[in-house]
């Protein structure tokens, strides 16, 4: 589908428990703090919690609040599962099934009200969304640039490289903004932390962006957030 006038990023993780949302959320949260207004959409989302008769899905709306709450946080993630599966999983549990025409079309209600749009991908570029799509799918409609968070811990090499590959090989090739490494773990005796930012630095094409320290409130240095945003 196309994806309109308004740019965006489209936000992917090398794994799950990367820490995807905190490093979304930051970035948001700087786009919202410097006077933009920012969109955020989470196409689906499972692991969701029920409070009264809604499914919430934190990620979303930890998203909806670092970017000051626009909108409707049931726009943010208008696909919400119990299950902590795959979203198309998650729907078969409930008997539901997974809406692909509703994944492409919740994104025109932030088209309408931003000036930019921060989708959250569900998992990695290679997770299902069904028999037959996957999440990078979803983002070679979208046409946003990748923002791709890893995990700075031991294989952080290997699955960013891997997820570097992947999108550079589906379909026309996927653009990527650049890499994001992130400590989502207080330091441990795990000695690859000290080597991968500058391994990744030196191997990856796409730039390492910025680095997130474990429970920081910021990037290590400045990005131009707007400038990567297509």
């Amino acid at each position: 589908m196309p994806r309109g006038r308004v740019p965006g990023l489209f936000v992917t993780g090398t794994d799950t428990e990367v820490g995807k949302t905190y490093v979304a959320a930051l970035l948001v949260r700087q786009l919202a703090e410097a006077g933009c207004r920012v969109g955020v959409y989470k196409p689906a989302a499972s692991g969701c919690l029920r409070v009264g008769r809604e499914l919430i899905s934190p990620d979303a709306k930890r998203l909806w609040e670092a970017a000051g709450r626009p909108g409707s946080l049931d726009r943010v993630c208008p696909q919400r599962f119990a299950a902590p599966l795959a979203p198309h999983l998650a729907a078969q549990q409930e008997g539901r099934h997974l809406d692909g025409a509703l994944l492409r079309r919740g994104l025109e209600y932030w088209q309408e009200r931003s000036e930019l749009i921060v989708v959250e991908g569900a998992g990695g570029l290679m997770s299902p969304l069904g028999d037959d799509e996957y999440v990078a799918d979803l983002a070679g409609d979208f046409g946003f640039p990748l923002v791709v968070v890893a995990r700075n811990a031991l294989g952080a090499i290997n699955q960013t490289l891997q997820t570097l590959i992947a999108a550079a090989a589906y379909g026309d090739g996927l653009p990527v903004a650049g890499v994001v490494l992130n400590n989502p773990k207080p330091p441990g005796d795990d000695t690859s932390v000290r080597f991968n930012r500058q391994e990744l630095a030196a191997r990856s094409v796409p730039p390492l962006l910025a680095e997130v320290a474990f429970g920081a409130g910021r990037f290590d240095r400045p990005v131009d957030w707007r400038a990567l945003a297509r």
